[in-house]
């Protein structure tokens, strides 16, 4: 099962670009204010993929919904994918996307498919880009799918909120053990 509980992930605002508590070799790839997947597709010579895990109507954690500001049990589109550069798994990213941010143009975010989200988002006119909040997941407090993990190292991941038209949406990216930062 694929289920994934983000409700435990302690997420922190980044105090600056050298924010001590990120390991220096991580940095440059968690604050870049860019598109993740521009520099994944760059880094793989043109061999990305997105592989989508599910997008389904659920509850977001509660930790997700401080962040978009929804109320309790209030429903969004979730959608959980593997950015994978030269078919190795890269990145897990979980969006989360209120169903009053999927109304009128916006409603073709119910539709990408194998597309990648972040590729629709940096080319919006109206999108603008909330601060950058980080996480550090290991063995102790994973809460990605299991088969993602083979608990060896620690997991560094960043979210930020998005608005296009104003209308937020949150994304979460994992790099996983498979991104080896230090070969690209």
């Amino acid at each position: 099962m694929l289920s994934v509980n983000h409700a435990e992930i302690s997420w922190y605002s980044v105090l600056s670009q050298t924010d001590y508590r990120v390991p220096k070799v991580w940095r440059d790839w968690l604050f870049d204010a860019g598109s993740l997947t521009q520099r994944l597709l760059d880094a793989s010579g043109g061999e990305l993929s997105v592989n989508v895990i599910k997008q389904q109507l659920q509850v977001p954690s509660l930790s997700e919904r401080n962040a978009l500001g929804l109320p309790d049990r209030q429903q969004a589109m979730i959608r959980e994918v593997l950015l994978c550069g030269g078919g190795q798994p890269w990145v897990y990213a979980r969006s989360v996307m209120p169903l009053t941010t999927l109304s009128g143009r916006l409603r073709k975010l119910r539709q990408l498919d194998n597309q990648p989200l972040g590729a629709l988002l940096f080319k919006d006119p109206t999108m603008t880009r909330e601060p950058v909040e980080v996480a550090c997941i290991n063995s102790d407090n994973n809460q990605l799918p299991c088969r993602l993990i083979n608990g060896e190292s620690s997991i560094w991941g960043r979210r930020s909120v998005f608005r296009l038209d104003q209308k937020p949406l949150l994304v979460a990216e994992f790099f996983l053990p498979t991104f080896k930062i230090d070969s690209l």
